[in-house]
């Protein structure tokens, strides 16, 4: 599954909202390769949890490291290249450009990094064409199904080939059908891709899917048996 490289690690992390404490000193290691659900109801502090591991917030205590590196003392400039460079996000709703086509959206990371156009657009076409929407390329979301627009944000999260996809329930707005359609596509890209990726979800039936469980619980990050969830 993987070879136990460590491409993110919580130790001791807190965070804090005024009286409000949503994690107590928690640690938690991602590995190369490995798939692992953060499994939840809304409100449990998934949310929270990502955006602490994506840079995205700092934590009330402890750190967080990508890479092997200490993120808390970075300046802004740093953690943002650190982002762009190692991390792609996927949220419940797909958050894409209307003014732009499918091809559009996930060449723009590129674009934005300094690439040529034609060179971003076919890793573009190659991503989309991995999640099924090699015929949709030119079709702006509006025209897209609710599946087709979450598929094309997953691609946009992998245009500059991170080494971690973080998902915050990313089939969360989606009918049941169509969320088991859209979560195999990221599994299969994922594993494809050789990511390591940390997915929210509420859905106990998809997280038995990944390599891993882990659960918020009394403020603390735990680990559970998948085969103690129930489909």
């Amino acid at each position: 599954m993987n070879d136990a490289v460590t491409v993110l690690r919580l130790q001791g992390v807190s965070r804090r909202y005024r009286d409000l404490e949503i994690l107590q000193a928690s640690d938690f290691e991602l590995h190369r390769g490995e798939t692992v659900a953060l499994l939840g109801p809304s409100g449990s502090g998934k949310s929270s949890l990502l955006h602490i591991a994506g840079l995205l917030e700092a934590p009330s205590g402890g750190e967080v490291f990508i890479g092997g590196k200490a993120t808390s003392t970075l300046p802004d400039a740093a953690k943002t290249r650190l982002r762009r460079d190692y991390l792609g996000f996927v949220y419940q709703f797909h958050h894409l450009l209307p003014e732009f086509s499918a091809l559009g959206n996930v060449s723009l990371p590129r674009l934005i990094r300094g690439e040529k156009r034609g060179d971003a657009e076919r890793e573009a076409a190659r991503l989309l064409t991995s999640m099924g929407l090699g015929e949709r390329l030119n079709h702006q979301p509006g025209q897209l199904s609710g599946g087709e627009q979450q598929r094309t944000a997953i691609a946009r999260a992998l245009a500059n080939h991170p080494k971690i996809l973080l998902a915050d329930e990313p089939t969360g707005n989606l009918d049941p059908k169509t969320s088991a359609k859209v979560f195999d596509a990221l599994l299969e890209i994922v594993r494809a891709e050789g990511l390591a990726a940390l997915v929210a979800t509420h859905d106990s039936r998809l997280a038995r899917r990944l390599d891993r469980i882990i659960v918020i619980r009394d403020q603390r990050l735990v680990e559970i048996d998948r085969d103690s969830v129930e489909a």
